[in-house]
Order: C-alpha cells, then structure tokens, then sequence
C-alpha cells in the first residue's frame, strides 16, 4: 500500500510564504505525476498545481504567479513554494500521486490558515 503524506502547513499572515512537502512511500517519485489540490472550508476540492514525470508544471489561474510546485528526486518529495498567501489560500491542502490511470493515492491532507 502506497502511503503518502503532506506537510508544512499552518499560520501565516497574509503576504506571507509556506511551503509544503508532499512524501511518499513510492519509490521514484520522478515518474509519476504528482498534483497539490486545495480544499477552502465548505468548498468542493480544487487543483492548485501539477509537476508531471517529464517536470512540465502547470497551475490553476488563482495561483499562478505565487506558488511553485518543485520535486526533489532525492529526497522522493515534490513541495509547493507558497508566496504572497492571501486569506481566500486558507484551507486544507492535499497531494495526489497518480501512479497510473486508474491508481492514485491522497494524502491525509495538511491546513493553512492565512489570517493577520
């Protein structure tokens, strides 16, 4: 069973930064495409951002400009960079590991809370 796990949330000031670790027990995180996914409270979860196996990212228009989604193939951990947070950032932020079409695997999630 594929494990994986967020962390680095927590609370930050707007304008301020975090950044999230996405890990898992899946070796070679290199290979699979991995994507951050944010869950505002009462709100249906929605894509932040996605570094695919070839390292091609993309992100959701909201984010664009403000966080960078990163791997790190020795440390088997994909982050997201979060700069200029503004309090609509607040939420629960999980990560997917899709390692095929049909076979994916979320964490448990880890909350930000943007609020001065």
């Amino acid at each position: 069973q594929v494990e994986v796990v967020e962390s680095g949330g927590g609370l930050v000031q707007p304008g301020g930064s975090l950044t999230l670790s996405c890990t898992t027990t899946a070796r070679y995180i290199s290979i699979y495409d991995v994507t951050w996914y944010h869950q505002a409270p009462g709100k249906r979860r929605e894509l932040v951002a996605t570094i695919f196996s070839s390292s091609r990212t993309t992100y959701s228009d909201s984010v664009t400009g403000r966080f960078t989604i990163s791997r790190d193939d020795a440390k088997n951990t994909v982050s997201l960079r979060m700069n200029n947070l503004k309090p609509e950032d607040t939420g629960d932020y999980y990560c997917n590991v899709q390692l095929g079409v049909h076979d994916a695997y979320w964490g448990p999630g880890t909350r930000v809370t943007v609020s001065s």
